[in-house]
């Protein structure tokens, strides 16, 4: 695990995006699925721990969309909900945690239709599918599965719209929004040096760094989060845009408070006028409704579909991924 693999991994995610994209439709991974289920299902419950998890809700968020009783839970919880045929069971590892989601799995294994989501066909978490979607994100040398986040939100997307849920952005197809986001990946990487110092002096502050995103993108600040604590061991915090000022606010006045800011939601301009009364310091990545940056940013980093929620979904988790291995191999850390 070092700075250079984690950079690798990123530069390989366009590639990875493209040939994942290359793969349909001659080979649907959900093409055994209509002989899974009888009938849409009564209800989806979707299993995942850290990053997973948050690919999970998002999966779960959509369906609900569509009137389907989903929901999201980790798979570490000692819950367990009535099952049976009607109800459909996702798996979603990308390469941890599987102790914890075979252990959850185990309870649904003959009582109902299971599919999981993972990094490797080999997995011991395989064994409980019955049916296995690989997520072909090929071996990342940082070990921090940052393809593999990636797949595995474009497949549970993928595993929601032939559920019925909604495609909110503008790809109709999934190889369509894959992409999209390969381009959008590759601008941020190609534009890294112009961007990345900047925003790593805004953001480096001995009380660590908060991710901040709109309730429909939280997952990306737990990534986030997730890289920076794996990669550079950094503190990394994270919060609802909308739930910051009546939470993290009063962190903000107690410290040198340092944000990335997600941004996309109706309160972000909310967020922004806060922090800077406090005076702290944030980045923004993308646009904020109604404006090209939110005021108050001390920089914006902008790349190509970033207007589109399911593209911002897809790519934004490459700027702190960026930022961690920047931080990891900066000297003295």
């Amino acid at each position: 695990m070092t700075a250079e693999a984690l950079a690798a991994d990123l530069a390989g995610m366009p590639a990875a995006l493209t040939a994942l994209a290359d793969r349909f439709p001659r080979r649907d991974p959900y093409a055994a699925l209509p002989a899974l289920l009888d009938d849409e299902p009564a209800a989806v419950r979707l299993l995942g721990i850290g990053a997973a998890r948050g690919v999970c809700e998002v999966a779960a968020a959509r369906l609900r969309l569509a009137g389907i009783g989903a929901f999201a839970d980790s798979s570490a919880s000692a819950q367990e909900p009535p099952a049976g045929p009607e109800t459909l069971v996702v798996g979603v590892s990308l390469g941890g945690g599987q102790r914890e989601l075979c252990t959850a799995l185990d309870r649904y294994v003959g009582r109902s239709p299971v599919v999981v989501l993972a990094a490797d066909t080999d997995a011991v978490v395989a064994r409980y599918a019955d049916l296995l979607v690989p997520l072909h994100a090929g071996a990342e040398e940082a070990g921090l599965g940052c393809r593999a986040y990636q797949h595995a939100l474009a497949l549970a997307l993928l595993l929601g719209h032939r559920l019925g849920a909604p495609v909110l952005g503008s790809s109709r197809t999934l190889p369509g929004l894959l992409r999209r986001t390969a381009n959008a990946v590759q601008a941020l990487t190609s534009s890294a040096p112009t961007w990345v110092p900047e925003a790593a002096e805004a953001l480096t502050s001995s009380h660590g760094v908060h991710l901040v995103a709109p309730a429909e993108r939280t997952v990306s600040a737990v990534q986030g989060a997730q890289l920076l604590r794996k990669g550079p061991v950094m503190v990394a915090r994270t919060c609802e845009t909308g739930e910051w000022s009546h939470t993290d606010r009063y962190m903000a006045a107690r410290t040198d408070y340092r944000a990335l800011l997600f941004a996309g939601s109706t309160y972000d301009e909310r967020f922004s006028e806060h922090l800077g009364q406090l005076r702290g310091r944030f980045v923004a990545v993308g646009p904020t409704p109604g404006r090209e940056r939110v005021p108050g940013a001390e920089l914006t980093v902008r790349y190509p579909g970033d207007t589109d929620p399911d593209v911002s979904l897809m790519a934004e988790t490459v700027v702190p991924g960026l930022l961690a291995a920047h931080w990891w191999g900066s000297p003295g850390r």
